[in-house]
């Protein structure tokens, strides 16, 4: 996939999760490490690469989400270190709409808490 396909793939996921946030806020996308990364009013909530898709979220929400199958730490290099606040999601999360919501959401008030 291609960085203009990880654009893409980011912007329908925010449309469907959450279609007035651009009208609300800021919304950006900027290239990380290979990726690119979501920005909502300057901070950072998601991120697109070969990895797949990855929120931003609160430790005790991610602590939850990781005894999940197929849910899976960040590494934006296969031996690059951990993004301790996140997680790559699965494509069966991303599909279930409302689920994907709720994290995304989730993951939007946590950006914001961590200015």
């Amino acid at each position: 996939m291609k960085k203009n396909d990880y654009l893409g793939n980011l912007k329908t996921l925010i449309e469907t999760g959450s279609p007035r946030l651009a009208k609300r806020h800021r919304l950006a996308f900027k290239n990380c490490f290979g990726a690119i990364a979501g920005y909502v009013d300057d901070n950072i909530f998601i991120s697109c690469g070969k990895f797949g898709v990855a929120l931003r979220l609160p430790p005790r929400i991610l602590a939850d989400l990781f005894k999940e199958a197929g849910v899976t730490p960040l590494k934006y290099f296969p031996n690059g270190h951990v993004k301790k606040e996140y997680a790559v999601i699965p494509s069966r999360i991303l599909d279930n709409r409302a689920r994907f919501r709720q994290l995304l959401d989730k993951s939007i008030k946590y950006a914001y808490s961590r200015k």
